[in-house]
């Protein structure tokens, strides 16, 4: 059970300085926002143990592209090619195999139970209570226990409804808010109900091991990715926007905050952001058109939103004549907030990300050589602990001679045994 390491020590991995230091957490995730809350989990320090079938479960494996050969493989993985995936999600876990289906497998996964603090799972509905590991059955046994489920819909969802991230972007309403108004619904473009909902998961733990630690209790904290993204969306409400006649989709402008928005410059794009007053005038001051702020239309809000398409066309003139750059500096140099629209990589190779940890390189033996990637990392400082992750993913089953011998007790010869017959 949870042993609070001593974070005073200004030396040490992850594991022992982390904030989570010495919590356990049995990770039986598959896809991405299961292991995603795992991640975070172990990048914050907690000792993750990744339980998998003997030859592989997470659905990830089976995610393109595939590496451990001489190049990125994008068909079927050959003999010893594992998913980009999977180097990715199971950084600082430890990997052990299991068959819980068989009845030795899962008196060990119980024996496991026992000895841990956090569980969190996000297998099809049902899948728990047909291993006969529900919340039920594992908090009798270990009455400490916050068991951690993720799922697409929640747990009363129809069966016949696969939630993937584009499903729960669709039923979330978010789908209806992004794009132009003259357009069709758009998806985001990351798996944004994915990388939610293991952040509400996350605290969700965070606050049940506040609460055992006053109460001496653990308990279910259950998660739906479309209740997390539905949620976030109605922190705006569109339903009253949309009755009082905006339109759902606003494109590259917030017509009500004008100037806000994406506007064309001679070379690429330009993010603006000056909704107040005093903000506006200053940029038509960096303009070289001061006199915009006498114009009824633009010298308030109110008149700004009403006549926004034809204050960001008199915008747009002004940028689409300079580079991006010079944009920028214009603006920066009189108050104003703007930005460059940036891509991935750019935003990546920004050295202030990579200096505090928010984005890394992605380190293993099985990348190929010459090929490099970023990746996330632990967007959290902290004055007294040490977070990120510095234990590449490891490879499946490695850690079964230290969580059966070590932890449970088991000989040699028992793990041996138990490997010959396929239970781990």
């Amino acid at each position: 059970m949870w042993n609070d390491a001593n974070h005073d020590e200004q030396t040490g991995s992850v594991a022992q300085r982390g904030p989570l230091a010495g919590l356990r957490v049995i990770d039986l995730t598959v896809a991405l926002a299961g292991p995603y809350c795992t991640l975070l989990l172990a990048g914050l320090g907690a000792e993750v143990i990744k339980i998998e079938a003997p030859g592989g479960s997470d659905i990830a494996r089976n995610n393109p592209p595939y590496v451990g050969g001489p190049g990125l493989n994008y068909n079927a993985p050959a003999p010893g090619e594992v998913s980009l995936s999977m180097l990715d999600r199971h950084r600082n876990k430890k990997s052990i195999t299991l068959d819980l289906k068989a009845s030795e497998g899962r008196a060990l996964f119980l024996e496991l139970v026992k000895k841990a603090d956090v569980l969190v799972e996000n297998f099809s509905i049902g899948t728990m209570e047909r291993l006969s590991i529900d919340y039920a059955t594992l908090s009798a046994i270990n009455p400490g226990l916050i068991y951690t489920s993720v799922s697409s819909l929640g747990q009363d969802a129809p069966p016949a409804i696969k939630g993937m991230d584009i499903i729960v972007q669709a039923m979330s309403g978010v789908m209806e808010v992004t794009g132009f108004a003259d357009g069709p619904p758009c998806r985001v473009g990351f798996p944004l109900a994915d990388i939610l909902a293991p952040h509400y998961a996350l605290s969700g733990i965070m606050a049940a091991i506040i609460h055992r630690g006053r109460s001496g209790r653990g308990q279910r904290v259950d998660i739906s990715m479309v209740d997390c993204l539905t949620s976030l969306l109605a922190m705006e409400h569109f339903d009253i926007l949309v009755a009082a006649g905006e339109s759902a989709r606003t494109g590259n402008n917030q017509d009500r905050l004008t100037p806000f928005g994406i506007y064309k410059t001679s070379d690429s794009y330009v993010a603006i952001a000056a909704p107040q007053d005093a903000w506006t005038h200053a940029m038509f001051r960096a303009m070289g058109q001061p006199e915009l702020a006498n114009d009824e239309r633009f010298r308030m809000r109110g008149g700004r939103a009403i006549h926004a398409k034809i204050l960001n066309g008199i915008i747009e003139t002004w940028t689409s004549s300079r580079s991006t750059e010079a944009v920028v500096s214009l603006l920066l140099s009189h108050g104003v907030t703007a930005a460059a629209v940036r891509t991935p990589g750019q935003a990546f190779a920004d050295p202030g990300i990579r200096q505090r940890g928010a984005v890394v390189t992605l380190r293993h033996p099985m990348l190929p050589e010459g090929i490099e990637t970023a990746t996330a990392g632990v967007p959290i400082q902290f004055s007294d602990c040490k977070a990120g992750y510095d234990q590449q993913a490891p490879m499946l089953g490695d850690h079964n001679p230290e969580i059966y011998g070590s932890l449970l007790g088991l000989s040699e010869t028992q793990i041996q045994d138990l490997k010959a017959r396929a239970i781990i």
